[in-house]
């Protein structure tokens, strides 16, 4: 009796592993096929980025230059909602929107407090506040006299 339930057991295993080596191996195959392809250059990026901001009702939206200043974008939008759950709502849609719509990937920090979330495209990055911590902060401050010192160097 022991032997007939430990080569069950034996079976069973060896097909779970069996499955999990067949799923393993179709993945390798198919990602490419599920990772979205970037569509978008960085300005149509950032015209998605502010419509979807405009639709979900943002507020103080600016847009900073940073092409030829800095190696980590070419664009930096700050906004502000005007709640913790405003600013969730509208970067959940953002994201969305960007993956859905245009394929294109991000990377997200601070969605589960609200007060701060950065959205990361690889060409533009987007900050969305409360405006009380917006204030805090005042990255536009910032960012802003770098835009304008390279743009009257040039």
């Amino acid at each position: 009796m022991l032997g007939t339930g430990a080569s069950r057991c034996a079976m069973k295993e060896d097909h779970v592993l069996s499955l999990t080596t067949h799923a393993a191996g179709a993945a390798d195959h198919g990602a490419h096929a599920m990772v979205p392809v970037l569509t978008a250059d960085s300005e149509e990026q950032l015209a998605a980025i502010l419509n979807s901001l405009s639709d979900d009702k943002a507020e103080d939206v600016v847009q900073i230059d940073l092409r030829g200043k800095t190696a980590m974008g070419d664009y930096m939008v700050i906004c502000s909602g005007r709640s913790s759950r405003q600013v969730s709502a509208i970067s959940e849609k953002l994201v969305e929107r960007l993956k859905l719509d245009h394929g294109i990937p991000t990377r997200t920090e601070g969605k589960t407090a609200g007060d701060w979330v950065l959205i990361d495209t690889g060409d533009v990055i987007v900050h969305i506040f409360r405006p009380e911590v917006r204030e805090f902060y005042q990255l536009e401050k910032m960012w802003m006299p770098v835009a304008q010192t390279a743009a009257s160097q040039v």
